[in-house]
């Protein structure tokens, strides 16, 4: 039976991937796309996709992107309202979230509510709001599959476990491009040296995260919420070759590990077709070229931004939010070359000792304690 997706940030590169799985399974129909600004090629994929509905944050974009599309069969909305109603069409089954930042926030929670299932891949969604979120996914019956190559490692190792107890969950990381430096080094690398990952290829904000160790920072947090687990038993793992993704260590001692090359497409297609495996033809591991695995402890005294994620989601409430909040703004401004690259985290230090926690809160709160976050930061780097 074929399925009924939207994709939600179907331009960057969860999106454009999630495409060419889309393309290669050939029993998916995508009924709902959005995209930010990037109408070039959002009007490519209406025409080799022909969704039903299109949505662009931008305004002026999707103006001009209906002129564009005049005469084909597609309604363009834009705005957030417009997120909203891709992700709650009727006819679909499964939103696939890959928008980066809180922006997905209310669409994934809106999606849930019409009792449509979660493909995540916008991990903010459960940074800023992970009990919200889990809560409504029990409250509605619906699913929520994860998109990154971590969390999948981690639901995959979970198969076939059911009602055995974790010891701990190993969470992965390659390190970046900046492992094993010290943070006299890292004074002064540049934004190049930052966006040269040396295993995947990501987006620009992501690919900064991964070099501060933030992003795994994140990851810690979304497998907090989407395991179910105590914060002290996720464990921060460098694994340079990017082969084991993740895994998890069972009572008894026994590690289950997912391995596979760093390639998004294949967690990709499980969250598209689970339980089923399907074939396809992306990069299968060589261990004979692939002869050596190492793993080493994070440094999380050099790599701050790790050690800040953990202390947000063990003070809890809307932390976690002014994290990634301060974070973006940091992020952006790095990429912008306003700050040196250990002020991202220094930046984001400030903001959290700045907040007052709520503990009791609703997707609004969870939003205005974005803004308030954003708007700190952006002082912090202005002085």
């Amino acid at each position: 039976m074929a399925k009924n997706i939207s994709i939600l940030g179907s331009t960057g590169s969860i999106g454009t991937q999630t495409l060419e799985v889309v393309r290669d399974l050939k029993n998916i129909n995508v009924i709902g796309l959005t995209a930010n600004t990037n109408i070039d090629l959002i009007e490519k994929q209406i025409d080799e996709f022909n969704p039903k509905v299109v949505a662009i944050m931008d305004e002026d974009k999707a103006k001009e992107l209906t002129e564009r599309v005049k005469g084909k069969d597609v309604e363009i909305l834009s705005g957030l309202n417009g997120l909203v109603k891709v992700a709650t069409l009727d006819e679909i089954d499964t939103v696939v979230t890959s928008v980066v930042g809180n922006i997905g926030l209310k669409p994934t929670y809106e999606a849930i509510k019409s009792g449509k299932d979660i493909a995540l891949a916008n991990k903010e969604t459960l940074v800023s709001a992970g009990k919200l979120i889990t809560d409504a996914v029990k409250e509605y019956n619906v699913k929520m599959y994860p998109v990154d190559s971590e969390h999948s490692a981690i639901f995959q190792s979970l198969q076939g476990n059911s009602g055995n107890k974790i010891r701990r969950i190993l969470l992965t990381a390659s390190g970046g491009p900046f492992r094993g430096k010290d943070r006299n080094y890292l004074k002064n690398v540049t934004v190049e040296q930052a966006l040269n990952h040396p295993n995947w290829s990501m987006g620009r904000k992501i690919t900064i995260d991964s070099a501060s160790l933030m992003n795994k920072g994140l990851e810690v947090i979304e497998a907090k919420y989407l395991f179910d687990v105590d914060v002290k038993d996720i464990e921060v793992l460098i694994h340079p070759q990017s082969i084991v993704h993740s895994a998890v260590e069972y009572e008894d001692g026994a590690v289950m590990a997912q391995m596979g090359e760093p390639d998004m497409k294949v967690p990709i297609q499980y969250a598209l077709t689970y339980p089923k495996r399907i074939k396809n033809d992306y990069p299968k591991v060589d261990f004979g070229f692939r002869n050596s695995l190492t793993f080493e402890k994070p440094d999380m005294d050099t790599f701050r931004c790790l050690s800040l994620a953990y202390k947000a989601l063990e003070i809890g409430g809307t932390m976690t939010t002014v994290l990634n909040g301060a974070n973006e703004v940091a992020v952006s401004r790095f990429l912008d070359n306003d700050i040196k690259f250990l002020e991202i985290a220094e930046i984001i230090e400030k903001t959290m000792e700045a907040h007052t926690v709520q503990y009791d809160y609703t997707i609004d709160d969870l939003l205005e304690a974005d803004k308030w976050a954003k708007e700190y930061a952006s002082k912090i780097v202005i002085k």
